[in-house]
């Protein structure tokens, strides 16, 4: 049966032969209506009233205006789920920092596998946007702090974000505990909330974002420059302590190992698990077995059941668990499939989780 209200998509790239490839691919899929395209920002401002897409399909690079300078026009004017289409970029953080809910990467189209897969990609993203909550609020200006070694600040160092978080009280149980966390659609707004709010002696920390290869490093530098904690992508073998954040990369899982007292991950190619690789659900199962009740589990926004059963699992061995709630979430399906099979100890919104963890850290 075909859908009788379809979503509308207009696509705004100045690449004449990518335009016709997303319009040409798309129209192809039933629930979809493509209603226009814009060869820039300038002449998508000037079509929206008319057009009335219900996603848009964003260029980051493009002429006369970028689509970060586009964003933080729309989106405090027309509440419209933006999905990005960007080559390996760094300035793909700032869109989705913007306002955008997503980002799909641009691949070589002379691969027709990869030109494929990336439709599909492509079209999922689309239709989660289409469900999704638009954060209307103008990106916040960059911080320019260094990050800080748990023992001292750089010389020289911006200690404005510093002064303002105290750090965890002197605890040896501190030093056994791990923290995971997991997010997908507009986690990567949703995990710098949290991860700048906490003080660089917070227990060590395993992060798996949904997200392609090569963002992955690109997110962990921008996270790292942003929060008091280190922050990189991991590497097979990576040690994991106080102080330290450990972001799965793209294409490989990730799992927690622990030789004596020492934690450490491993990360490898593998199967889809949940529908994802990286997988929430093959980090906090990991988790569960490894650290037991010496662990805190943290789920957040994102479409779909990635890391629910995980998150119950690290519960039922006595975990502290938390879930981001329905409004403050981008779109709530992993943290409320999560809630509603039991894995969530405390539900609450995303400026509170950072809080919330502290609170518990100091009562150990």
């Amino acid at each position: 049966m075909i859908p009788t209200n379809k979503i509308k998509i207009l696509v705004v790239d100045d690449s004449v032969f990518f335009r016709k490839v997303l319009m040409d691919s798309l129209s192809k899929y039933p629930q979809f209506e493509i209603v226009g395209y814009a060869i820039d920002a300038m002449d998508a401002m000037a079509k929206l009233p008319i057009l009335k897409p219900d996603v848009i399909t964003l260029d980051v690079e493009m002429p006369k205006m970028t689509g970060i300078e586009f964003l933080k026009y729309l989106l405090p004017r027309h509440s419209i789920p933006v999905v990005l289409v960007s080559s390996l970029n760094i300035s793909v953080f700032d869109a989705l920092s913007a306002g955008a809910v997503d980002f799909v990467r641009k691949p070589d189209m002379h691969e027709q596998s990869k030109a494929e897969s990336f439709i599909k990609e492509l079209a999922g993203k689309i239709s989660i946007a289409s469900k999704s909550k638009v954060r209307i609020t103008p990106a916040a200006k960059p911080l320019t702090i260094p990050n800080p070694s748990l023992s001292a600040v750089s010389p020289g160092a911006d200690t404005s974000l510093l002064s303002r978080i105290t750090a965890l009280k002197p605890s040896p149980k501190l030093d056994s505990i791990i923290i995971a966390l997991g997010a997908s659609t507009g986690g990567t707004e949703a995990t710098l909330e949290v991860l700048k709010n906490l003080p660089a002696n917070t227990p060590g920390i395993l992060i798996v974002q949904h997200m392609p290869a090569g963002f992955t490093k690109m997110y962990a530098e921008r996270l790292n420059r942003l929060c008091p904690m280190e922050v990189k992508e991991a590497v097979n073998g990576d040690k994991l302590f106080r102080g330290r954040v450990l972001l799965a990369p793209g294409d490989l899982q990730m799992r927690v190992v622990k030789i004596g007292s020492e934690y450490s991950v491993k990360c490898y190619p593998g199967e889809k698990v949940s529908g994802h690789c990286p997988s929430v659900d093959v980090l906090f199962h990991s988790v569960a077995e490894t650290a037991g009740a010496n662990a805190i589990g943290i789920i957040m926004t994102g479409m779909g059941k990635d890391g629910a059963e995980g998150l119950l699992q690290m519960r039922q061995k006595g975990a502290y668990t938390i879930g981001q709630d329905e409004a403050s979430s981008v779109v709530y399906g992993m943290p409320m499939v999560a809630y509603n099979i039991g894995a969530v100890t405390t539900q609450t919104s995303c400026g509170n989780i950072a809080g919330t963890l502290k609170n518990y850290l100091n009562r150990l």
